[in-house]
């Protein structure tokens, strides 16, 4: 017998309090059901975050496929990502997990923790092709549970016009100091600089975290000098009218749509804004969010990871793990990658996706240095510590605290 299957299962204690760290809410009794496997032992459960693909999509299409070639029918069930979450938790309890689950990356050590997966050493997938970077957030406790399917990150949108107007040549932003320094002539030339999300959610935190780690700070102590340097950074930003007073309310849409206007040089954003780039009607350009003192940040990691849930009947693993490898292999990686308009997580497909497309080779750049949220094994502290790093920016940004203040009264909150 497999040494997953005797997993305790999680208690209704540890899932509402998991439930509670990672934000979702609670769901009617009923959400088990559509984990039922039915009294066909061929027909083999899916979900995953992608309710918009409806049947007959790309996706639903590639896992029908996945089934034909394993030899069994795939039951499919699309839900919202922190939907998703719940239902996980409570199906692990009932004992009615899906036989694949695809989750959003930050969810993993929450669900790994939880005795909900199993690791990559039982059920033998393969993830030797995974850049590491991408592989660390689904790691926790020194195993991997799981493989990315795709990942997307934040870079810098720039408005091609607004900065040559300005005189700023973008070839010259490699840091700090100098992207404050375009900021500067973008103002005077009667522009606007920068917009991003600042908002008092996970936005906040997700769109602050690679200014976090390009001052070289660490999660682990959020009122560091370097943590504080770069609060310090969005602050002066912020004062000195180079980012507007709204990124305290915006979200990663309004801050797009900000810069949608045509009025900026700059935005942080994602890779899921490039189909609206290309709708902008303005020559855009795309540049890895820069280091304190040069080099790219490193951006937080979105996507999502296929996993595989513990079962009742350990028979089950062999086909899954089939489903699983299909999903993820080479030409099923870029085809999916394509469609949801991710970088794909291997050097392989990532070099693929630039040879037919090369306006993403920066977004490959952004990826191969992201990290992602909690990698460093921070598993389910990272909810509680993203909380008071997003209340420590609003804080800040508002001008009720200082940085240093905001971030070392954040320390103590995580404390």
């Amino acid at each position: 017998m497999n040494s997953f299957s005797r997993r305790r299962r999680p208690t209704a204690a540890v899932l509402i309090s998991l439930a509670v760290a990672t934000g979702v809410t609670a769901c009617g009794s009923g959400s088990g059901s559509s984990g039922t496997k039915g009294a066909d032992s061929g027909t083999y459960t899916v979900w995953d975050p992608y309710p918009q693909f409806a049947k007959g999509s790309a996706w639903t299409n590639l896992l029908d496929k996945c089934g034909t070639e394993a030899g069994v029918k795939v039951k499919r069930t699309g839900f919202d990502t922190s939907d998703l979450t719940n239902k996980a938790l409570l199906a692990a309890q009932q004992g009615n997990s899906p036989d694949i689950l695809v989750v959003d990356n930050p969810v993993v050590s929450t669900l790994a923790e939880a005795g909900v997966l199993t690791t990559t050493d039982d059920n033998k997938l393969d993830t030797s092709k995974v850049d590491p970077n991408l592989l660390a957030a689904g790691q926790s406790g020194g195993k991997t549970y799981g493989t990315p399917i795709g990942a997307n990150t934040l870079a810098l949108y720039y408005n091609k016009k607004v900065l040559k107007e300005a005189g700023v040549d973008i070839a010259s932003v490699k840091d700090w100091s100098s992207l404050t320094a375009a900021l500067e002539k973008v103002k005077k030339a009667g522009k606007k600089g920068i917009t991003f999300s600042a908002i008092g959610t996970e936005e906040g935190s997700f769109q602050f975290l690679p200014w976090f780690w390009g001052a070289g700070a660490k999660l682990t102590q959020l009122d560091s000098a370097q943590g504080q340097s770069a609060l310090s950074l969005w602050k002066d930003w912020v004062k000195g009218g180079y980012a507007p007073n709204s990124v305290l309310n915006n979200t990663q849409t309004t801050s797009w749509q900000e810069f949608a206007t045509g009025d900026y040089a700059f935005a942080e954003n994602g890779t899921w804004q490039l189909a609206n780039a290309k709708k902008a009607g303005f020559d855009y350009g795309v540049l890895p969010i820069p280091g304190a003192s040069g080099g790219s940040a490193a951006a937080p990691t979105g996507g999502e990871f296929v996993t595989l849930p513990v079962q009742d009947d350990t028979g089950r693993y062999t086909t899954a793990q089939k489903l699983a490898t299909c999903l993820t292999s080479t030409q099923n990686l870029y085809d999916t990658d394509t469609t949801l308009s991710y970088v794909a997580p291997t050097s392989e497909v990532q070099d693929k996706q630039v040879a037919a497309n090369a306006e993403l080779k920066p977004w490959v750049d952004a990826v191969k240095a992201a990290k992602g949220r909690t990698s460093d094994d921070l598993g389910t502290k990272y909810p509680k510590i993203s909380e008071q790093m997003w209340k420590a920016v609003q804080s800040a940004l508002s001008g009720s605290k200082s940085p240093k203040d905001a971030l070392t009264d954040a320390q103590s909150a995580v404390k």
